[in-house]
């Protein structure tokens, strides 16, 4: 087996391990359902209930249910026929999304300007994301636009620390707009490749977020009209059908051009990820499925698809 092949293998069983109570939630679901049963209206009725309440979204649920409905009304079902249906169906909806983060060499720097709710693990992706783009070659800046939080600026200072990023912060309770725009011209000024900026996420007073990321994406388009280049929103798996929530709010507020998704290994309710896909379409980057750096990948539609049906690869 190559490198690549085993790189891939690991993070196949790192994903199935991280899914795991996705995938056993549904998977003992779909086998209480089917073994030895026909499948006739009412199995068809609770394996569509049992896909809704996995979070996988009620598109899904009723593509999954049509598509056996047609092929295999009124015969006896393999639980695995079933699984491998829904994976099948899954992979359909978010194979369109999968795309990686693209760095555009062409900004001096490529501005990301990270959003999400309080706890979602933004600041901990920007760091995991900052060392990523430091393999690849790119200088890397971060801007620590949390000001609310002392916690989240020295968490974010640590980043830059064992990244050996430059990080732009103030005290609490500074401008974050202020903070954004001196980072972009001390990151121009540096020739950076890459400016991360980080915010705050209290969701409680929607207007008030509001003013402040307009306010952030304002000033810093006084210096480049067309940043910021990408707006990152951060999704805690955990959250469930709040997620949904989140995306419509930060869509809004601060036009989200792509999505990560953490904590998928902390939740039974990974399905969720397919709810926002087929709601959104908006491009999903990357998901985490524990706290190490390599636990932030690259997503890939058809090994998410597998692992949460609870298939082997």
């Amino acid at each position: 087996m190559s490198d690549e092949g085993a790189k891939n293998k690991g993070w196949f069983g790192q994903l199935t391990a991280g899914l795991k109570r996705s995938a056993g939630s549904l998977g003992d679901g779909i086998s209480g359902i089917f073994t030895k049963r026909k499948l006739d209206d009412e199995a068809l009725e609770e394996l569509e209930d049992l896909l809704i309440t996995a979070d996988l979204g009620v598109k899904t649920a009723t593509a999954v249910t049509t598509r056996l409905a047609k092929s295999k009304f009124d015969k006896e079902v393999a639980p695995d026929e079933v699984r491998a249906a829904l994976a099948e169906e899954v992979a359909a909806i978010l194979e369109p999304v999968a795309k990686p983060l693209e760095i555009d060499p062409a900004r001096k720097p490529h501005v990301v300007l990270v959003v999400g709710v309080n706890g979602t693990g933004k600041t901990t992706t920007i760091g995991k994301l900052a060392k990523r783009f430091g393999e690849q070659g790119k200088s890397v800046m971060l801007a620590a636009g949390d000001t609310f939080r002392a916690a989240a600026i020295e968490q974010l200072q640590i980043w830059g620390e064992r990244n050996g990023c430059p990080v732009v912060a103030r005290d609490v309770g500074a401008d974050a707009a202020g903070l954004a725009f001196d980072a972009l011209e001390q990151a121009r000024g540096e020739g950076s490749d890459v400016l991360m900026i980080d915010t705050a996420g209290r969701l409680q007073n929607k207007a008030g977020l509001m003013a402040e990321l307009e306010k952030v994406v304002r000033v810093l388009r006084k210096i480049d009209d067309t940043a910021p280049h990408s707006v990152l929103l951060v999704l805690d798996a955990t959250t469930g059908q709040n997620a949904v929530n989140q995306v419509q709010v930060f869509q809004e507020v601060a036009g989200v051009t792509g999505l990560i998704m953490t904590k998928l290994d902390g939740t039974a309710r990974g399905g969720v990820l397919v709810a926002v896909a087929e709601k959104f379409g908006l491009p999903i980057h990357a998901i985490g499925v524990g706290e190490s750096i390599e636990d932030l990948q690259p997503f890939e539609a058809d090994a998410f698809a597998r692992a949460i049906s609870g298939l082997a690869e």
